[in-house]
């Protein structure tokens, strides 16, 4: 099987969680490494501590996917004594590369804050903070008839999906002319004779970030020598894409009940909860690690409680009084969730793609904050 490098994983992970949908104070992408490195082992932390460093050099990974950046800010030296100056010694010494996917991963479809709501039993979700949404293009083409299924089939790949139809096309026949020049290879026709021949127009709508490879394909794909098609950009806006969820609950619950539910389902050694334990639960937003800012979209989206980590005091009080439930699970329990969900994604996404390259979550991490 093929073996990866670290550009490889880079363009995976854009697929996955694309780096432009990071927030501006963010740092996500290649900290530390090597981008032409192979890799063979990959493993896959929360933090990149010194701790996951260490374990993913005693494992033989060539690379470290985390959610945290190793470089938040700006850096102005990098001093060995230091606990970031001796990570980056360490990692370069045994070729390890550290890519994060922070902010991207959690807006992303799929992403952190999907795999939270389904933690917590929610369906129907929607992004709790609207970020942006999917750029559409009508991509057109002219194909010769009877020769339209092989075109159709590289296209699919691309199309967008309409709420939940797939494979959704437009068809309409006509006839096409055509005069090969010198040079020209036709599949049809003779140089210099015009030609006419019953073509069929297909129109399927692609995401903007899809068209190239679409067109790619479909280029492929198509018969003639050279293609005719045509790109329209849209007005129409696909799906939305966002910080945090709000959904709902199967069934409605007490914020009590409910509080002890995510307790478990998340394994935090402790929570808070603001609000009477009593009052009833059904619409419920999340937003891993700190997103205690996100409290009043939830509050104008209707969420009876909002689930996430770091809550202030002054927030708690901000909420009470507005008659918010919110819940504190803690920034880790929140979030170490990411560990297995990019284990599976990255692991599917090599196997598909060829790569022999092994995948292993770090499960030494743990909760810096001890709750007595």
């Amino acid at each position: 099987m093929k073996t990866p490098r670290v550009s490889d994983i880079v363009g995976i992970i854009n697929k996955i969680a694309p780096f432009s949908y990071a927030e501006d104070w963010d740092n996500v992408g290649l900290q530390t490494g090597d981008p032409a490195s192979t890799v063979e082992k990959i493993m896959v932390a929360l933090d990149p501590s010194r701790g996951a460093v260490d374990a993913a050099v005693a494992a033989h990974s060539q690379l470290l996917l985390t959610h945290h950046p190793l470089f938040f800010a700006p850096i102005k030296k990098i001093a060995l004594n230091d606990p970031t100056g001796s990570i980056v010694s360490l990692s370069l010494k045994n070729n390890l590369s550290i890519i994060s996917l922070h902010t991207n991963y959690d807006i992303a479809q799929g992403g952190l804050n999907d795999l939270l709501a389904m933690r917590l039993e929610m369906t129907c979700c929607e992004p709790l903070k609207v970020a942006g949404a999917e750029e559409l293009v009508k991509l057109s083409v002219f194909v010769p008839r009877d020769h339209e299924t092989q075109v159709l089939d590289s296209l699919f790949k691309f199309g967008v999906s309409l709420g939940n139809y797939r494979d959704c096309t437009f068809r309409a026949h006509g006839m096409g002319t055509f005069t090969p020049l010198e040079g020209a290879q036709p599949f049809l026709g003779r140089i210099g004779t015009r030609e006419q021949a019953e073509e069929t127009r297909i129109e399927v709508l692609v995401s903007k970030e899809n068209i190239p490879a679409a067109v790619s394909a479909m280029v492929s794909a198509h018969p003639y020598e050279e293609p005719a098609y045509d790109l329209y950009p849209l007005l129409n806006r696909g799906k939305t894409r966002g910080l945090g969820r709000i959904g709902v609950l199967e069934e409605t619950v007490s914020l009590g009940d409910f509080a002890a539910m995510v307790k478990h389902k998340l394994a935090a050694a402790g929570i808070r909860y603001v609000g009477d334990s009593g009052r009833q639960v059904k619409k419920v937003a999340v937003c891993g690690g700190s997103g205690a800012f996100l409290f009043k979209a939830a509050l104008r989206q209707g969420a009876d409680v909002l689930v996430t980590g770091d809550i202030k005091y002054h927030e708690a009080r901000e909420a009470e009084a507005l008659g918010l439930g919110l819940i504190d699970a803690g920034h880790f329990a929140t979030e170490v969730l990411m560990v297995d969900g990019i284990t599976e994604r990255i692991s599917d996404a090599l196997r598909i793609k060829g790569y022999g390259s092994e995948v292993v979550a770090y499960k030494g991490e743990t909760d810096p904050f001890t709750f007595a």
